[in-house]
């Protein structure tokens, strides 16, 4: 996926090793202030996970375990914070969230063309109220259905935009598959041609570029080394535990870096991914209000 790490490829004796590094750090647990336990991510095996558990992040630890999941990188906690979020995450005090400095967060609205996160409905108007600035992802599976097709579940499941100073375009999470074959058994054309029917039919619904989360190996691999969204998407790229990220073909910088999946923060039970906005609060903002 990056420069220093190894893809997993065809071999069954690689995949397994990886996978089951990734089912062992999955079930570990932390210690709450009153000694209780509470789960530090996503208790199942993302490998036997069920249609639309899916969640930002589970195709990189697939690809590389989750022991890369970013411990320790604090040159990435300065800027402006944020986090993402799904139903893993349960109950969330967002009061307590912004409070603790978080100034924006995204959250899984959608999968495929029959999954709606059952947090979100709960999650999207509670950060609202506590003033952190918001939007929703949506898992891609581009082996169920097409682009457009999932762009317009999306935008009808709570992927919309409005310009009310807190809300920012959504996003398609596209990362290595975590039910089956890394690229959803299309080629990099194909590939190519679903990612882009996304990208305008989503800016059809709603005027906005949608901003795509991926990995550099993943692009890299299943896109073919696509040089065509730089122009038109913010990049928000996965690279955790490293003081600089490695950026997918064609584009020349991030603009969100999520940095760690074993992050902390208040009003958060166990871990949560963190993330980094490239730029001044005041520059979030443009991108939230498409100025």
């Amino acid at each position: 996926m990056f420069s220093s790490r190894r893809r997993v490829t065809g071999s069954p004796r690689r995949t397994a090793t990886a996978l089951g590094v990734l089912g062992a750090a999955l079930a570990l647990t932390v210690t709450t202030a009153g000694g209780a336990t509470a789960a530090s991510g996503p208790s199942e095996d993302p490998v036997n996970i069920k249609p639309g558990q899916a969640y930002m992040g589970v195709g990189l630890k697939i690809h590389k375990g989750a022991s890369a999941a970013g411990t320790g990188a604090l040159a990435a906690t300065d800027g402006v914070q944020g986090i993402d979020v799904s139903h893993w995450q349960g109950a969330i005090d967002w009061t307590s969230v912004r409070g603790a400095g978080i100034q924006f967060a995204w959250m899984k609205a959608t999968e495929g063309t029959g999954y709606k996160d059952p947090s979100f409905n709960t999650n999207y108007p509670a950060a609202y109220r506590a003033g952190v600035i918001r939007g929703a992802y949506h898992f891609a599976r581009p082996d169920v259905s097409g682009g457009a097709t999932q762009a317009g579940y999306f935008v009808g499941n709570g992927g919309g935009w409005s310009r009310d100073n807190l809300t920012l375009p959504g996003v398609l999470d596209i990362e290595h598959n975590p039910y089956g074959a890394m690229c959803y058994g299309l080629s990099t054309t194909q590939m190519r041609t679903w990612i882009n029917d996304f990208y305008t039919a989503y800016k059809s619904r709603t005027g906005r570029d949608v901003v795509i989360y991926t990995t550099a190996s993943w692009w890299n691999t299943c896109t073919g080394n696509w040089t065509g969204m730089y122009g038109k998407s913010p990049l928000w790229v996965a690279h955790w535990g490293v003081s600089s990220p490695t950026l997918p073909s064609g584009f020349p910088t991030w603009t969100v870096w999520q940095y760690t999946a074993t992050g902390s923060v208040s009003g958060v039970s166990g871990n949560v991914d963190r993330n980094r906005f490239n730029g001044s609060r005041d520059r979030l903002l443009a991108l939230a209000n498409n100025t």
